[in-house]
């Protein structure tokens, strides 16, 4: 099982003044309509190309529209690039919408 936190959850870590490393692995049109503040962009597909990007010193956590490519960016960056700081956003920005913000639309 990877690992995965819910929505709540990370609204409450964020709340908390938490310094996490928000990765957001949709497409771009997908970013440009709904996003979680100050979340930084990199999708899946240019994923390996930026792993550098992702700071091994913090906790990240992944974002997609339901979780499951943000699951899979999760689990190649664990095997790939041996990170130990990873958390996927479980039921992904739709979650954060539904039960954290409802000014971030649904799609």
């Amino acid at each position: 099982m990877l690992p995965e936190l819910t929505a709540s959850d990370l609204h409450a870590r964020l709340q908390s003044g938490e310094d996490i490393q928000l990765i957001d692995v949709r497409q771009p049109e997908e970013y440009a309509y709904c996003r979680i503040e100050g979340s930084q962009l990199i999708p899946l597909g240019e994923l390996a190309r930026r792993a550098e990007e992702i700071d091994p010193d913090r906790p990240t956590v992944l974002i997609c529209h339901h979780g499951v490519r943000s699951m899979q960016a999760l689990a190649y960056l664990q095997h790939r690039h041996e990170l130990t700081n990873l958390l996927n956003l479980r039921g992904g920005i739709h979650a954060w919408s539904v039960q954290v913000d409802p000014s971030v639309p649904v799609y």
